[in-house]
């Protein structure tokens, strides 16, 4: 099958991609900033990458030509300039769909987040919602898969829990009482997603994915920082302390030590789903425990947070993959 990945540079994207292509399916790799992250991408011949927006129909039209079907993976998780929830997440998701349409393809596999609904004044959210409805009535053979939280190697999740670890002797916990997660496995997340467009299952479903685990965000902070040998003090902090982090790291960092999406979603729990319309069957169910062995393959090489991590600084490491 030739198969196009939308935000095929990001996290779950690149890991889809290395899927589809070590299985022989043909990847249209898509993103905007493609030639920026080459070496985070599947190095694999039948992977093709290609330079397009989200926003650019024409471009998305000539990507998609010959494809069987799109997994749409393109995300933000703050704003920045134009780069807005909802010229990303709904106008961009507006394009993918006039473009899959006229290119001939059939199928889409979009993914969203497991609490992504409306009128609940939190734009990340709502955006993500937006975009679920529009496939939902793309006329297309859809299928939404809205995850918790994953992680795993280039995520942000273990990326940032790991410098933060190696950075700071006091790790703050978002909210004055915990909140539960259930950790997600990206290969899983890459499977279920893999079942959808390949084998055609979860035709016209939206589905939750969460790992297979329940349990509080201190606990699983708590594992990373037990897997990484490191010793820290653990303290909580209320959600307008959070807020004003994420605020202030979106402004001044490349990648933000936690966004105001993210303070938002951590601040409700993560094991919740809205309007999910059916079950995974047993064999998509995901059984990756979050434990010392998943946990070390996805972290990064050690490192703390530094003036490189800034927005300002023009001598960076390199760059780190968002999610």
């Amino acid at each position: 099958m030739r198969i196009a990945v939308t935000g095929g540079t990001g996290f779950v994207g690149r890991h889809l991609a290395n899927q589809l292509a070590s299985e022989g399916h043909e990847v249209m790799l898509i993103a905007r900033g493609v030639g920026q992250h080459g070496g985070m991408t599947p190095a694999l011949p039948n992977v093709r990458r290609v330079r397009a927006g989200v926003g650019d129909v024409s471009a998305l039209r000539h990507a998609f030509e010959g494809c069987d079907a799109v997994a749409h993976c393109a995300g933000i998780n703050r704003e920045l300039g134009t780069q807005t929830y909802r010229s990303i997440h709904v106008e961009g998701t507006r394009n993918i769909v006039e473009a899959a349409r006229a290119s001939g393809v059939r199928r889409i596999a979009m993914l969203s987040f497991l609490r992504a609904r409306p009128n609940c004044g939190w734009g990340y959210h709502e955006s993500k919602y937006a975009a679920e409805e529009i496939v939902r009535k793309s006329g297309l053979d859809y299928t939404i898969l809205k995850a918790g939280v994953i992680y795993g190697d280039g995520d942000h999740m273990l990326d940032h829990l790991s410098h933060a670890l190696s950075t700071f002797p006091v790790f703050v916990l978002v909210g004055m009482r915990d909140r539960p997660v259930r950790p997600v496995a990206v290969e899983d997340v890459s499977a279920i997603c893999r079942a959808a467009l390949v084998d055609g299952r979860l035709s016209g479903q939206t589905v939750a994915i969460l790992g297979p685990e329940q349990l509080q965000l201190g606990d699983a902070v708590r594992r990373v920082a037990l897997t990484m040998g490191r010793r820290r003090w653990f303290l909580r902090a209320p959600i307008w302390f959070h807020l004003i982090i994420g605020w202030t790291a979106e402004r001044l960092m490349t990648i933000p030590l936690v966004s105001l999406a993210q303070v938002r979603i951590l601040a409700e729990g993560v094991v919740a789903p809205v309007g999910v319309s059916a079950e995974l069957p047993e064999d998509l169910r995901p059984t990756t425990p979050f434990n010392e062995a998943s946990i070390r393959a996805g972290l990064p090489a050690p490192g703390r947070f530094g003036a490189s991590d800034l927005r300002l600084c023009t001598a960076r490491r390199s760059p780190r993959a968002g999610g």
